[in-house]
């Protein structure tokens, strides 16, 4: 009865945690890029939504909630997918492209275009609820914080806003475009942008509480767990942010002059980084150590994700690539219809990505 029982709640706490959603850019408010529940593998094509006249690139990731998928496409459309088959349910129709990874948080949608307009969409029907007008292209994805909605612009500004879209607050990156999604822990917002250096915001009044140099620019969304920041820079560097004391942990230099625009995976034990040299890397989350590289044929451009004991990575060379998180050996690689800029989502069992052509791909098991 006791052995009946444990394998009750362990399948039940399985199933909670395969029904998780991918809300957010990288898929909760610390941005890590993770979930524990491992895809079924050898990855099969389940569906394939074609979006816009076929040279639309999906540049973000989607989000899934429950059996929806949402999609934001350069032909300035965003798009709500059933994720069982694949079939269209509404599309919003945008004044300018859409670059940037949708948010949804309680039946919502929130998204920018590149022409600074910020949308509320209802996630049932796609109906808009209210714009918000920023002065710079929106590219980064959106973040919550309680009842707080943010995102950064390409004025040099993460901007605050509530759930009606008035704005609370908006904090100056000096330097260039703010290009990162924001990571929120507890009453606190990180944002980094052009300036070389990490942000460190009170939620309530869009103060700087302190500012963390990193030695470059970045436009990658920094992620959290255990205290340490951990982001990618345009200086060839991965870095680990100690933010109780306001400095660099370590600092990881590739040696082949290539910038790293994704953002990190960051699971207990390693740092999962793709770089414009065509590599995967897993570096050791103490340490900053290499624990090994994985070669792919083009550069990363869109942020790899970890699911279990596997690395997913979508490159320029037109494939996406399943790893082995402990071995850094190639357990599968797909060919898709055109390279990938987009990042990777993970849920419900399935992994979903967009390429180049405006083709959003979703991978499961039949």
């Amino acid at each position: 009865m006791k052995a009946f029982r444990l394998a009750f709640l362990l399948s039940f706490v399985g199933f909670a945690v395969v029904a998780a959603d991918w809300p957010t850019f990288r898929g909760n408010p610390e941005q890590d890029g993770t979930t524990p529940v491992e895809l079924p593998h050898p990855l099969v094509v389940l569906w394939q939504f074609k979006a816009g006249q076929g040279e639309d690139s999906i540049d973000g990731a989607p989000a899934v909630i429950g059996q929806t998928v949402l999609v934001a496409v350069q032909d300035a459309h965003l798009y709500a997918i059933n994720l069982q088959d694949g079939t269209e349910k509404w599309r919003f129709k945008a004044p300018a492209p859409l670059k940037a990874s949708p948010g949804v948080r309680e039946e919502r949608v929130y998204f920018g275009d590149v022409d600074g307009n910020f949308f509320c969409v209802e996630a049932a029907s796609g109906r808009q609820v209210w714009k918000f007008q920023a002065e710079g292209e929106v590219t980064s994805g959106t973040a919550f914080a309680r009842d707080l909605v943010l995102f950064g612009c390409g004025d040099e500004s993460l901007y605050c806003l509530d759930t009606q879209g008035r704005k609370l607050w908006q904090f100056q990156v000096p330097g260039g475009p703010v290009l990162g999604s924001p990571s929120v822990f507890k009453n606190q917002t990180f944002v980094s942008g052009c300036d070389s250096a990490v942000h460190v915001v009170d939620l309530d009044t869009g103060k700087e509480v302190k500012a963390i140099e990193i030695g470059g620019q970045t436009g990658a969304a920094p992620a959290l767990r255990d205290g340490k920041l951990y982001l990618a820079t345009m200086s060839n560097t991965v870095v680990a942010l100690d933010l109780e004391k306001a400095e660099v942990a370590w600092a990881f230099d590739s040696g082949r002059g290539q910038p790293f625009y994704a953002s990190c995976s960051v699971t207990q034990r390693d740092v999962i980084a793709g770089s414009r040299d065509k590599r995967v890397y897993c570096l050791d989350r103490a340490t900053g150590k290499r624990r090994w590289d994985f070669v792919t044929g083009g550069r990363i451009e869109g942020s790899p994700v970890v699911a279990g004991s596997r690395v997913y990575a979508g490159s320029m060379d037109g494939h996406l690539y399943v790893i082995d998180l402990e071995k850094g050996t190639e357990l599968q690689r797909v060919k898709l219809d055109s390279p990938l800029t987009g990042s990777l989502a993970v849920a419900h069992g399935r992994l979903l990505v967009g390429t180049q052509k405006g083709t959003l791909y979703c991978f499961g098991s039949k």
